[in-house]
């Protein structure tokens, strides 16, 4: 047992519930200064007020924020991108070595393997190797799976349950510590993704939403269909008031809040 692996999975889910809050916040290297992350140490500092369990981010944006900290905040340092809105044509490299993390002070890493993509087996290969270097040195490994491609000749969409629950497994069986992936739609279908891949399963928020009560909807559905929690950034920081949002996921995710607790918190109907 590699007991340095240990202390930071354990460290990255909440030991009463087994289950995690992550802020997304590794926007800014693909496509600048978004609204709500234009300073990196406020959003960081509201987070920790609202005891998240973790940030996922870029080198920089720690080297931004790092005064505001706090040692209970999991940092899950991004090691894949590559590319820009500028004209990029969103194929992932890996930029960060997973020493560099280690020497952030870590507690995982973030890599993402898109599955149907026309260069799949160059980005099953890059993260199946990195993972193997990560867990040499201890440190586990959140794999964002994204699915794209055909299924039987039939093009599916992001979140199609049949491509998830595969691309979920295709990311435990190269040796992922957690995925990271779409919420399908319904408690039914994410399920069966559960019940498919051995390790602990976190939704994203994906695109911005406007609808914060559907977003609540899944976070809470995916739950109770035995997801271990949330990797969501723009769907929260975008939305203007960021601590009620953050005690919102956090009362979703920790507390079993209802969604009716979690709209009231925010103050929509």
């Amino acid at each position: 047992m590699n007991a340095g692996l240990m202390l930071r999975k354990q460290a990255l889910f909440d030991k009463r519930d087994g289950r995690s809050v992550v802020i997304a916040m590794d926007h800014a290297a693909i496509a600048g200064p978004i609204e709500g992350i234009i300073n990196p140490r406020e959003i960081v500092q509201a987070c920790v007020s609202q005891k998240v369990d973790g940030i996922l981010t870029n080198k920089g944006f720690v080297d931004a924020s790092v005064d505001a900290w706090d040692r209970c905040t999991s940092l899950v340092l991004r090691l894949t991108g590559g590319f820009t809105v500028l004209g990029g044509k969103f194929e992932e490299e890996l930029i960060v070595e997973p020493e560099t993390a280690l020497a952030y002070g870590a507690t995982c890493a973030a890599i993402t393997v898109k599955f149907g993509h026309e260069y799949e087996g160059k980005f099953i290969r890059q993260a199946s190797l990195a993972i193997d270097c990560c867990h040499t040195i201890g440190l586990p490994v959140m794999l964002e799976a994204m699915a794209k491609g055909t299924i039987r000749g039939e093009k599916f969409v992001t979140n199609d349950s049949q491509a998830i629950t595969m691309v979920a497994r295709m990311g435990a069986e190269i040796g992922a510590d957690l995925v990271k992936t779409y919420y399908t739609g319904s408690p039914e279908s994410f399920a069966k993704v559960v019940e498919g891949c051995p390790v602990p399963i976190v939704i994203l928020g994906g695109a911005k939403t406007d609808s914060i009560r559907q977003l609540f909807q899944d976070i809470h559905d995916s739950l109770e269909a035995g997801g271990r929690g949330i990797a969501v950034g723009r769907n929260i920081w975008e939305h203007g008031n960021v601590d009620k949002m953050l005690e919102a996921v956090n009362g979703l995710v920790h507390g079993q809040w209802s969604v009716e607790k979690a709209c009231d918190t925010v103050g929509i109907a």
